[in-house]
């Protein structure tokens, strides 16, 4: 999936969006806004690459953070998807965190990540498992987090018009 697409799709729909970042340090934010327009969907990023900005600034909570896994597991992307929404006043909230290497970190491997997308009140998450350089997880898991974004609103809106 590509960031156009996103874009082109946000502006569609009327929608903001916001991305709370560690394991992608910004490039997931830095993809939306190569897009020319972006800044009519965009608001912002917030690049919570230490964990402790996870809790403080997107309000992840500090019992998860303690869990195994610590910053690494799929609750904690939830949560950061949920707080960038609230942080940057976003419709739209997506959160990227895991490992790329090049050790492992909170007992997870090199190449575990998570994505979610917060939208409409619901959070969806998926778990990575990648192969490669830093920079290629890197950028499978923005790949990831795009694509999650447009298979999340095209679920809000199969939920919209079978409402109907």
């Amino acid at each position: 999936m590509s960031a156009r697409a996103v874009v082109e799709l946000l502006g569609a729909r009327r929608l903001t969006v916001a991305t709370a970042e560690s394991l992608t340090g910004g490039l997931l934010c830095g993809a939306l806004t190569d897009v020319p327009g972006a800044s009519a969907v965009v608001r912002g990023a917030v690049v919570a690459y230490a964990t402790d900005l996870k809790q403080s600034v997107l309000g992840v909570g500090a019992d998860v953070l303690a869990r195994p896994g610590g910053a690494v597991q799929a609750e904690v992307a939830a949560q950061m998807a949920v707080g960038v929404c609230r942080v940057l006043g976003s419709s739209v909230g997506v959160a990227t965190t895991g490992v790329a290497g090049p050790q492992p970190q909170d007992g997870q491997p090199v190449g575990t990540a998570f994505v979610a997308v917060a939208v409409d009140g619901r959070v969806e998450v998926r778990q990575l498992e990648l192969d490669g350089s830093r920079a290629e997880i890197r950028e499978a898991t923005v790949l990831a987090a795009l694509s999650l974004v447009v298979d999340q609103l095209a679920a809000t809106e199969d939920r919209g018009s079978s409402g109907r």
